[in-house]
């Protein structure tokens, strides 16, 4: 087993294992215990009471936080000449089609977020390879394949985010960053949970919001109570 170094003890230390923490609590606590020299990002980890395995308690979706992811998110709009000009005044940072398949195709995915239009996708079929392990692959329950590209750029660009429950019931989302404030990390981490809430499949029996961590990079998580945040 790794020894914890001194700072690691000392995060450690400042975390009651037996006690559930309110979502403002873990909120301010997580800033506390958050010592690397970077803008660590704060991730929120929720297990759900689904079996990802049955397509009817599959839950997936997208939510924008209100103060924004704090990253600065990199878009690529593959599109056609005559949506080049709307993409490009929503903030996308790479505009175009042809010669972005073939960066792709050699295999360049320096982005973050890729936005489609529909008639643009089945030039992305023979990429999915490339495009899926790193869940770049554009799709319309996310909002990233659509005819409206500005508006497609704009939220993504303001901090909207996607979500997938994983094999296991969980929910992994960055929710911001460590140099954010208490109330904006309470803020963004409500807004996603409210959302989850709402996405409750009809199938789902029993305890729904199993578990909620907090977290940051490299720091211990923070346990929070599900019933006081629903």
């Amino acid at each position: 087993m790794a020894k914890l170094t001194k700072k690691q003890k000392e995060a450690q230390s400042k975390i009651d294992k037996n006690k559930l923490y309110s979502l403002e609590e873990a909120s301010a606590l997580v800033k506390e215990i958050t010592n690397v020299k970077f803008d660590a990002s704060i991730d929120l980890a929720v297990r759900l009471g689904v079996d990802p395995r049955k397509a009817n308690q599959m839950v997936r979706g997208v939510v924008t936080l209100p103060h924004g992811t704090g990253k600065d998110v990199k878009v690529l709009a593959l599109v056609t000449p005559d949506k080049e000009a709307e993409a490009t005044e929503a903030g996308a940072d790479f505009v175009g089609l042809d010669e972005y398949l073939e960066k792709i195709k050699g295999g360049w995915t320096d982005v973050d977020v890729i936005i489609t239009m529909p008639s643009v996708m089945g030039k992305l079929g023979p990429l999915g390879r490339i495009l899926g392990p790193r869940g770049l692959m554009p799709n319309p329950k996310t909002g990233t394949v659509t005819m409206d590209v500005a508006k497609a750029v704009s939220d993504v660009k303001a901090g909207k985010i996607d979500f997938k429950v994983d094999k296991t019931g969980i929910v992994h989302a960055a929710i911001g960053k460590a140099s954010f404030s208490a109330d904006k990390i309470a803020g963004n981490a409500r807004e996603l949970i409210d959302t989850l809430v709402k996405m409750k499949p009809s199938a789902s029996k029993g305890v729904y919001m199993r578990s909620i961590y907090l977290s940051s990079t490299m720091s211990p998580s923070i346990q929070l109570d599900p019933k006081a945040v629903q």
